[in-house]
């Protein structure tokens, strides 16, 4: 196993922020993985695990190890007349294993298409879009535990998912590393369109027959006419979190902002779009230097080029407090601010 020292992971990172760590390594195997936390630089010093590096926003010099997860594959472990279950490693692609899925006509992740990121790091955040979220497809996952090196198994009730969230955020950060996920997949699909544009840009495309890749077409072109390309600007997706208020408070603000949408979320709880209160805030397209909330999508923080991540954190402080005075809400990242 290959240690690096004062690597940087400026192509390693979405908002193309050029900070260093102080050591450097991948694991492309479960029994790499078990190897590496014997490691005295690993016992020794604080580490982390980055996936597709779409989801963290580095501030400053990491003084530990970040570990690249690089383990690939995907097996079909069974299958019945309704479903199947495929086990697929935490290194792959999310949206590589999205369009495997359409290709295969196993449906579930459709409407997740283009969601940046690694298979391990989704139920870490319960990633979701328009509709979906991963908890809806999961089945299980393994992963390595720190402390003993053994492989573990998390079914669905043990993770305790939540609104971008699960027990991976909380009290088990950093005390198990993923190494596989297993889904639960549909062989006959229940279409979701209902989200968001789907239905609008199904019937712009024309399309009269739905399927998996209409669905996933109608998603990826939403996605790319809202959302930067990292390739082309630093960024890292949806910023925040869609807040989650009391049915009260949403009644009172949409008397102010009638256009003000928002989505049941439990008894007497509503979730708005963070995007829509940043924008009413007067941030949308804002622009400090080289680095700014995105001209099409205010959830969207960006990096028009240099080592810009304190920055960057700096102004999603002032667009949080912004946001809390004018309206009363108090948005959260989504990004992991490291």
């Amino acid at each position: 196993m290959t240690i690096k020292t004062n690597f940087s992971l400026l192509g390693l990172n979405t908002f193309g922020v050029a900070e260093e760590t102080a050591f450097f390594t991948s694991v492309s195997s479960v029994a790499e993985v078990q190897q590496l936390i014997k490691e005295e630089v690993y016992q020794s010093h604080p580490s982390m695990m980055l996936g597709g590096g779409s989801n963290v926003l580095f501030t400053e010099r990491y003084e530990g190890l970040v570990v690249q997860n690089q383990i690939r594959g995907r097996e079909l472990l069974q299958e019945d007349e309704e479903h199947v279950w495929v086990k697929v490693g935490a290194g792959e692609v999310w949206h590589d294993f999205v369009l495997y899925c359409i290709e295969q006509n196993w449906a579930g992740v459709e409407n997740m298409s283009l969601i940046p990121g690694s298979v391990g790091a989704a139920p870490i955040q319960n990633i979701g879009a328009y509709g979906v979220e991963l908890k809806d497809v999961f089945e299980s996952l393994e992963a390595v535990e720190v402390e003993s090196g053994e492989l573990k198994t998390f079914h669905h009730a043990d993770c305790e998912f939540g609104y971008r969230d699960s027990i991976f955020k909380r009290w088990a950060k950093g005390k198990f590393i993923i190494v596989n996920v297993t889904f639960k997949l549909n062989k006959r699909p229940n279409f979701n369109t209902t989200y968001g544009a789907i239905q609008q840009t199904l019937e712009e495309q024309g399309v009269r027959e739905l399927s998996l890749k209409a669905i996933a077409e109608a998603v990826i072109h939403i996605r790319q006419s809202k959302l930067p390309d990292p390739a082309e600007i630093g960024n890292g997706g949806s910023f925040f979190k869609n807040p989650v208020i009391s049915t009260a408070l949403f009644e009172s603000l949409q008397q102010d902002y009638p256009q003000m949408g928002g989505y049941p979320a439990g008894v007497g709880k509503v979730k708005i779009a963070a995007g829509f209160l940043i924008d009413q805030a007067g941030w949308k397209g804002y622009r400090e230097g080289n680095i700014g909330v995105h001209e099409k999508q205010a959830l969207v923080l960006v990096n028009f080029g240099g080592n810009n991540g304190k920055a960057i954190y700096q102004l999603a402080k002032k667009i949080q407090a912004s946001v809390l005075e004018k309206f009363g809400v108090e948005i959260e990242p989504e990004v992991n601010i490291i």
